[in-house]
């Protein structure tokens, strides 16, 4: 950890750490101890304005690089970067609270997915077509403003630069100033891997002072944010005078509806698991489901058995299934929403409020689930974000899929049963994904949201047509 902590009070732009404009100390903080480990700084708008500057300069040779030449490029990224996932692991484990396994080869190894699949998908992508005398071309859409969330660090900043170098864009990125410092270390394998000056710049900072910046700069071409629904909304208002383009994936309440058919024991441990995955912090977590109402005592039976074995610990500690949540204000939410659900009747059979017995120190929620949850109750409607699982029933398919549509989010769905039957229901679900049956991760297919989930797509060719524009060259007539 300490290869990147060397930085970490520098800022890079233009291919260079530099110091920032107006020095400002930032604390990082260990959520697992509520104790700063490290220290960074906060930008301001003259740190924003210098990379947009560098961005906007390295563009013009970069934008016309050959496929080529960026595939190449590509491909040194990730050999560094694959050769550097521990430090990433470890990184990443002590900032946001992953466990150290889960943070090695989830949270930095799905970097390397990421960055894989644009390389697959970049061989494959022609940038230009001739449709009868008229050339169709895909060139970048210019500087990507980057800003992106601590949950899933290196998943949302891979998922945007890979597919921006391949593009042939320059970019800033602004990661989360709760999580900064796995940025700073992916900064320093762009730098190993002879990325061009300028191409990739790194400004840290919180929301107002940087990211705000970016959103309205006129020099920025397109913003890509991921985070809440809250602040995607305060981007794209930022963003919206200047006519930019805006790609944001927001915030989830994804259905997770368990047919008829299922296998409950399969269906209602892997449901809760994945739900409790990375201590929730995940947007498109399966955080309500949906089970038949007359299997409703055989599912809280199972549904128990499965938080009950969900060891909460310290991310360092082997056996530990979830670590912390990231941050103060995180747990204070989360408490405020466990309370609602105690409060609004719902019935809790597992964790409840307060830190599991045997931790008084750390940000550490007990995995909880409510039980007979009625649609219109908070922790059926709002997003989370912590270990925390709502069981609502259903009678009929009609009415499944009506209360599965009943939100302003439409990230994912989850459908367990019968296939056959999984299919038909799945394009009545007005969500960006829907996932049959716990299959493989796919990083090929198109991730974004419906409704108040966002715009746009990442992953694959879905992500990197995002970060290009269409030209139409009429009357062009090959010699």
């Amino acid at each position: 950890m300490q290869a990147a902590l060397k930085n970490a009070m520098k800022f890079y732009i233009d291919g260079a750490w530099v110091d920032p404009v107006h020095p400002k100390e930032l604390g990082v903080i260990d959520p697992s101890t509520e104790q700063v480990f490290a220290t960074i700084s906060a930008g301001s708008a003259e740190d924003a304005n210098k990379a947009v500057a560098a961005a906007k300069k390295a563009f013009k040779t970069f934008s016309q690089t050959s496929k080529a030449e960026r595939l190449a490029l590509l491909k040194r990224i990730t050999e560094v970067y694959t050769r550097r996932a521990e430090e990433f692991g470890a990184i990443i484990s002590q900032e946001m609270g992953a466990p150290l396994p889960m943070a090695i080869s989830s949270q930095a190894g799905v970097g390397i997915g990421h960055f894989q699949q644009m390389i697959k998908t970049m061989e494959e992508f022609e940038f230009t077509r001739l449709q009868g005398k008229t050339l169709i071309a895909y060139e970048p859409v210019g500087v990507v403003a980057m800003i992106t969330p601590w949950n899933w660090p290196m998943n949302q900043i891979v998922s945007k630069v890979a597919p921006a170098i391949a593009a042939g864009c320059t970019m800033v990125l602004k990661p989360s100033e709760i999580a900064p410092l796995n940025a700073i270390l992916f900064a320093e394998i762009m730098h190993e891997a002879g990325v061009p000056a300028g191409v990739f710049n790194l400004v840290n900072g919180d929301g107002p002072s940087v990211g705000q910046v970016l959103a309205e700069h006129v020099d920025v071409d397109m913003v890509s944010f991921t985070g809440s629904t809250r602040a995607g909304v305060i981007v794209a208002q930022a963003a919206a005078p200047t006519v930019k383009r805006v790609h944001q994936e927001l915030g989830g309440k994804s259905p997770n509806i368990i047919l008829r058919s299922a296998d409950l024991q399969t269906a209602i441990s892997a449901g809760v698991s994945h739900c409790f995955n990375n201590s929730g912090q995940s947007c498109n977590a399966p955080t309500r489901m949906y089970v038949p109402a007359e299997k409703m005592d055989e599912v809280i039976a199972i549904a128990k058995e499965t938080a009950a074995k969900t060891r909460v610990g310290n991310p360092k500690d082997e056996g530990t299934v979830i670590g912390p949540v990231v941050s103060e204000a995180q747990f204070n939410k989360i408490q405020d929403l466990i309370q609602a659900g105690i409060d609004e009747g719902a019935e809790l059979i597992a964790g409840g409020t307060g830190r599991p017995a045997d931790l008084n120190q750390g940000y550490y929620v007990r995995p909880t689930i409510f039980a007979r949850v009625d649609q219109d109750m908070r922790i059926s409607r709002e997003e989370i974000f912590g270990p925390v699982l709502s069981i609502l029933s259903y009678d009929t398919i009609d009415e499944v899929i009506e209360k599965a549509n009943d939100t302003e989010y439409g990230l994912a769905s989850y459908i367990q049963g019968d296939n056959a039957e999984a299919r038909a229901i799945a394009p009545k679900l007005r969500t960006g994904s829907v996932r049959i049956n716990q299959p493989a991760w796919d990083g090929a297919a198109p991730f974004g949201g419906y409704k108040q989930s966002g715009n746009g797509r990442e992953y694959g060719i879905f992500g990197l047509t995002e970060f290009l524009e269409i030209k139409g060259i009429q009357g062009y007539e090959e010699a």
